[in-house]
């Protein structure tokens, strides 16, 4: 069986969307990026994967 793992982390975006040195319009947008970066990659990898994905 195979597993997909969970979306890589990504320092800068992480950073930018928890960190508190920035506004809060920047912390949305990262999380939004965060968010579609990891949608995107697990449609990726569903292609790849037998009976599972979206």
């Amino acid at each position: 069986m195979t597993h997909i793992q969970p979306s890589a982390h990504v320092p800068a975006l992480w950073a930018a969307a928890y960190g508190a040195r920035h506004g809060p319009a920047v912390r949305l947008a990262a999380r939004c990026l965060l968010r579609v970066r990891g949608f995107v990659r697990d449609l990726a990898l569903a292609d790849h994967v037998p009976f599972g994905g979206y």
